[in-house]
């Protein structure tokens, strides 16, 4: 047994012993299961926002914001939890970032499909390449808050890019 499959087994075993608040904070730091999936789940992670990017699109730009808000605070908070439960930081299986910094990348920006295309490749390109001051935000923030910053600062360079990208598709 590999061990990113025990790291998923820990999961599972640890939401079935958990109380409701750390159950809740589990399924939410692994994005309903996506985290669980084998092989790249950073990427399933982002690719798991779309629905969530595509209700922000459907509220507008006066809620996307708000909506923003309300899963970076979840995110925080849940990736907190889960690596406290777990005893293990930064777990791969943690997407709930990926899932924040991705909707950060189309806040303010019109659904098309070029505009989601690029913006994914865009968002997984600088999170796994980690350009600086990422890279040191990943070491030297702890806890759910440094879980989830480096992927929104991925977020605002993906932004950044695809605004421009557009702009000179324009």
């Amino acid at each position: 047994m590999s061990l990113n499959q025990s790291d998923r087994l820990k999961i599972l075993k640890a939401i079935k012993k958990v109380d409701f608040l750390d159950k809740t904070a589990l399924i939410l730091s692994i994005w309903f299961g996506i985290g669980l999936l084998p092989g790249i789940p950073g990427t399933f992670g982002a690719a798991g926002a779309i629905p969530l990017y595509l209700v922000g699109d459907f509220l507008g730009p006066k809620y996307q914001p708000f909506l923003l808000l309300i899963i970076i605070t979840g995110a925080v908070w849940s990736s907190h939890r889960t690596q406290c439960i777990l005893g293990k930081v930064d777990s791969r299986e943690i997407v709930i970032d990926e899932v924040a910094g991705f909707l950060l990348v189309f806040t303010f920006l019109p659904f098309t499909w070029l505009t989601i295309i690029a913006g994914f490749f865009l968002f997984r390109f600088f999170d796994i390449l980690k350009p600086p001051p990422i890279k040191k935000i990943e070491k030297k923030v702890l806890g759910g808050l440094g879980v989830v910053l480096d992927d929104l600062v991925a977020g605002v360079y993906a932004h950044l890019s695809l605004r421009l990208l557009l702009y000179m598709l324009n």
